[in-house]
């Protein structure tokens, strides 16, 4: 499963510090997740869906959406 937060903050024209401020969580964090150096727990996913106000499945790639 990909994760697709890079592609929205791409696409969006955001930093990481945009999306840590709207997300509530960190920069450094939102970086590694966009990054793919760390897997997002669900907890993540959900601040990240509310606030890029998207859903959960719009963050991830997977054949079984």
């Amino acid at each position: 499963m990909k994760i697709l937060l890079y592609d929205h903050i791409i696409q969006h024209d955001l930093t990481f510090r945009q999306v840590a401020e709207l997300t509530g969580i960190p920069r450094s964090t939102v970086s590694d997740i966009a990054n793919g150096k760390t897997s997002p727990t669900m907890n993540q996913m959900e601040k990240l869906a509310a606030g890029l106000q998207i859903t959960i499945s719009d963050l991830f790639e997977s054949d079984y959406k």
